[in-house]
């Protein structure tokens, strides 16, 4: 790869005696007797030129575009301004503060007239961090030397000031300007140190190539997404030459020159380059059959098609909203929008959110697909990343494999890209990999390619420490959002918040959901592209009712929207209620199992999932019914999804393995969406309808032969207290349903009612729900404002919206609290952007509760102690990908555990259930923490340090917390109440 040359490397050189004493870096880690330093003016160098190639080679055009749009020479003025704020970012080095903490250091820069007192100074330091610092000298250089107005100041200097993860605030500015002695010694040194920072400030002018620039930007206005991607390139900058690995520190430094230095420094670091797009052909047939394998005579759907052209036909890239059935391949759509949105706009990558970690490994071999067929511009310029966005995306082995080696290129037919004019193959696919120094928690979302939970967007729009960095991640993809319904008031609170900032940033979003209502579409939109989008607020209902239904406005613009055709897939399901009984049941399910068949019960909770399979299993016996629900540890229950993938999936990929007799599955939620399984008969709780009709998406979703009394789709549906209504609440003048108490903790009662009064026309055979036809009127009607249910519901449902609207205003609030407010107008500085934050924030459990209203909940890495208090990974768990034992393997307390051991531990992580929520989480956590391996809490144990472990004894039991805990790889965790 060609290399930039760096910044002049006279940067240096023609600097003073004392400015080039003034130190950066000093190794400390044999306590500083290695010598080993680096001066400022070095760091500055190396930064300013580290900056340069990531403009030059790493930054994606859709973000260069923005920057260099905010300034009178375009992108060659965006460029140098990176450069020169990369180079001046670590200015407040050269001040007292600092430069008194190493005192060898300290003691040259005084032998060169640089006086400091040290001792009150290192009392006194807190109050000018380097940051802050630089922002100070910066502003006085700018205003003394090039008369800048206050308000151009503040949008560079911020820059500075906030490179460590942090803008500052007016109050930290104020304070420090009333503490000058901190920036330059007073007394007869005063002037010397005001030189030195005036003669660094100069000299990286000079060395940048914006000395001549700077009068002209006098008049520029940044706007806040320009002054955050500025803020964003200079933290990855000032980290890359930071690390001593790539840039060494003096004396070994001065055996290179500046251009020597840089350049080895980059090869050795290798990073991928973004990826550059290639236009799909235009004709849907020739795109889709390119990217993904269509089964045989399969075509292109009329949801897939309209997408693309849709998009096309838009006046820059926007966001798009695909509502469709599910099946209907809503996420091959997503990616082929995203492939024209990046060629259109310059993206450098493609971010797909999924709702949870189980969904985001189920994606990420897809997206692996579909990038072993994509095209890129030029595939000589090096490998793209790749990056599984959870905490736990270490344990994914298609996630890994990318890990020990970059993938071979993989060329295309020719028949899959087209062909140039003398009919040579004119795309090639580029390499993947998972590259190390983008596997850090702060850098991973960095990355091109990125699969993980919709957190790592709702951390876009949440007050953390570092987040110009999340913004940079995202503002150089296309982002999707998958299953849009899924996310309560509190999480779309942040996720507007987010998608306010993402169309500030003009970067092209898709948005997905089989059942949305026409209110949130209309809220997405608004939050994405402004006020205008649907600029009659009181319209209500939207413009239409078809479904499918397409939604897309570009920044700024007005919605359009797109009814295709239908694809001419639909089904009939019969929809019935039954009481809830689990004796019931069982006498149905006989009934309708007779002569075989696959039957799937969804229950509201993990509690009524085990009452239901321990009734189920007394009847058909153990082997006829698979539980599948949370309470299980990671590698089980990656194991579960993918037995039910293999055995209730596709009929080309499970036909061998579908049981062969009448087989039941009792699941919870994790059966309801994004796991492609097909079901003969389908039972579910009353849930909320768009649930209700995401579980159906699991019913008759394939085309097979199936048992004579289940060729007919049908849905019950119980989960209503016998004392409320029983079946009562079917008749067309019965009493309100009450939801079993499980049902209304969860969702509320008020969508659980609304739910049953759409549906309660279709039960009984009166008329089937049609799908997809009945999709949006029954989501619509149930979220809409039309009154449902009979006159003696009323009371009931105005009491529970009532309650309803209270939780969503309460959880808006909330969530309120910490969200980062929509960006100021251009000029208005950073300074303070996340004033009142979280702090550091990251998927972990504590992370995830800032954006999810979730209770809190305690996570436990389960292992067995054998009666002589042996440690053991637990006895059942299942071969890894290469064969190698995971169960029952001793696990050492004197020494930490081989990393495969390491590893096993840390899959079978488990979050305790609600038993163990507020004042009994801090038992249960101090009864835990007495089981503490200090050989497992070292830096080189990292899969298992600061972990809680929970022992469970030879029977896979223990006590916790006042319960009695039993665990089974058929049952997932029970928890009882202990005598």
């Amino acid at each position: 790869m060609p290399i930039a040359p760096p910044p002049p490397p006279h940067l240096g050189e023609t600097l003073s005696l004392p400015a080039r004493k003034v130190w950066a870096k000093s190794d400390q880690r044999d306590g500083g007797r290695s010598g080993a330093w680096l001066p400022l003016w070095r760091h500055m160098a190396d930064s300013g030129a580290v900056a340069g190639l990531l403009w030059d080679h790493w930054l994606p055009r859709q973000v260069r575009q923005l920057v260099a749009e905010a300034l009178p020479g375009g992108e060659e003025h965006a460029r140098l301004l990176a450069v020169w704020l990369a180079t001046v970012h670590d200015v407040g080095k050269a001040t007292p503060a600092f430069a008194c903490q190493v005192e060898d250091l300290a003691s040259a820069m005084q032998d060169s007239g640089l006086v400091m007192p040290t001792r009150r100074l290192l009392a006194d330091r807190s109050t000018a961090p380097h940051g802050l610092a630089g922002q100070v000298l910066l502003d006085e250089w700018l205003e003394q030397r090039w008369e800048f107005p206050k308000p151009a100041r503040g949008q560079f200097t911020v820059v500075v000031g906030g490179h460590h993860g942090v803008p500052p605030d007016a109050e930290q500015v104020r304070l420090l300007r009333g503490r000058s002695e901190l920036l330059r010694t007073r007394g007869t040194s005063e002037a010397l140190w005001r030189g030195v920072q005036r003669e660094l400030l100069d000299a990286a002018a000079a060395a940048s190539g914006v000395t001549e620039l700077l009068p002209a930007w006098r008049d520029v206005r940044l706007p806040q997404p320009v002054q955050v991607l500025l803020s964003a390139t200079v933290i990855v900058a000032d980290w890359i030459a930071s690390n001593p690995d790539l840039f060494p520190y003096f004396p070994e430094a001065q055996e290179q020159t500046s251009a020597e230095r840089v350049e080895a420094a980059w090869r050795r670091l290798e990073l991928p380059t973004a990826w550059r797009a290639v236009d799909p052909p235009r004709e849907a047939e020739a795109h889709y059959g390119a990217r993904f394998a269509l089964p045989p005579g399969a075509g292109v759907r009329p949801v897939q098609a309209t997408a693309v052209q849709l998009v096309r036909e838009l006046p820059e890239p926007g966001l798009l909203i695909v509502e469709a059935p599910m099946g209907e391949g809503k996420t091959e759509a997503a990616l082929a929008v995203a492939e024209v949105f990046a060629a259109r706009s310059g993206a450098g990558g493609c971010f797909f959110a999924l709702p949870t970690r189980a969904t985001g490994d189920a994606m990420f071999p897809r997206l692996k697909k579909w990038l072993d067929r994509l095209p890129d511009e030029d595939r000589d310029r090096g490998a793209h990343s790749v990056f599984l966005a959870h905490a736990k995306s270490a344990l994914n082995p298609h996630y890994t494999a990318l890990m020990k080696a970059p993938s071979r290129p993989l060329e295309l037919a020719l028949d899959e890209v087209g062909t140039s004019r003398e009919g040579r193959d004119v795309s090639h696919t580029a390499e993947l990999v998972a590259h190390q120094w983008l596997r850090g928690r702060k850098k991973g979302m960095l990355s091109s390619f990125v699969a993980g939970t919709i957190d790592q967007l709702l951390f876009g729009a949440l007050k953390t420490r570092h987040l110009a960095l999340r913004h940079l991640a995202l503002a150089g993809k296309v982002v999707v959002i998958d299953e849009a319904h899924a996310y309560d008031a509190y999480m779309d609170t942040y996720l507007d918040g987010a998608l306010a900032w993402l169309g500030a940033y003009r970067v092209p979003v898709v948005v997905l959901s089989a059942t949305l209502p026409a209110a949130r579409r209309r809220e997405l939109a608004r939050a994405y592209a402004g006020a205008q989008a649907y600029p009659d607020a009181s319209n209500t209902d939207g413009t239409t009712h078809a479904y499918p239904l397409l939604t897309a406005v570009a920044p700024g613009g007005t919605a359009i929207e797109r009814a295709p055709a239908a694809s001419g897939r639909a089904a009939d399901v019969l929809v019935e209620a039954l009481a809830d009984a689990p004796e019931a049941l069982a006498d149905r399910l006989a009934v309708e199992l007779d002569a075989g068949g696959c039957a799937l019960v969804v229950r509201n909770t993990v509690d009524r999932v085990r009452e239901t399979a321990a009734v189920l299993r007394g009847r058909f016996g153990a082997d006829a019914v698979t539980v599948a629900h949370a309470r299980f540890v990671d590698l089980d229950r990656a194991a579960k999804d993918t037995d039910l993938r293999e055995r209730f999936g596709p009929p080309e990929d499970c036909a061998e393995r579908r049981p062969g007799t009448a087989h039941i599955v009792v699941a919870s939620q994790v059966a309801e969406q994004s796991l492609d399984v097909d079901f003969d008969l389908l039972v579910t709780d009353l849930a909320p309808v768009d649930l209700v009709l995401q579980r159906m998406g699991r019913l008759h979703r394939h085309q097979r032969e199936r048992p004579p009394r289940l060729r007919t789709a049908r849905c019950l549906i119980t989960g209503v207290e016998p004392e409320g209504g029983g079946v009562e609440w079917t008749a067309a003048d019965g009493p309100p349903p009450t939801p079993v108490r499980g049902s209304a903790a969860v969702y509320g009662a008020w969508p659980l009612l609304r739910a049953a009064a759409v549906l309660r026309p279709h039960l009984d055979d009166v008329r089937p729900v049609r799908l997809p036809a009945d999709i949006s009127p029954l989501v619509q009607q149930a979220y809409g404002a039309v009154p449902q249910g009979s006159a003696s519901w009323q009371d009931a449902l105005a009491a529970a919206e009532k309650a309803d609207e209270a939780r969503r205003t309460e959880q808006q609030d909330k969530a309120g609290k910490y969200r980062l407010t929509a960006p100021k107008p251009p000029g208005r500085s950073l300074l303070g952007w996340i004033d009142a934050g979280v702090g550091d924030v990251d998927d972990t459990p504590a992370g995830r509760q800032q954006v999810r209203d979730a209770e809190e909940s305690v996570e436990v890495l389960v292992v067995q102690r054998t009666a002589d208090g042996t440690l053991r990974t637990l006895p059942h768990l299942p071969p890894d990908q290469r064969d190698r034992e995971r169960g029952g393997l001793e696990l050492p307390t004197a020494t930490p555990p081989d990393p495969h051991r390491a590893r096993t531990v840390a899959g079978s992580a488990l979050r305790l259930p609600h038993h163990f929520c507020y004042a009994t989480a801090d038992r249960a956590v101090a009864e835990l923490e007495e089981l503490y391996v200090d050989a497992w809490q070292g830096r080189d144990c990292h899969w298992l340090a600061g972990q809680l472990i929970l022992a469970l004894d030879e029977d896979c039991q223990c006590s916790l917390a006042g319960f009695e805990l039993r665990y089974s790889p058929d049952d997932g965790l029970e928890v009882t109440r202990a005598p």
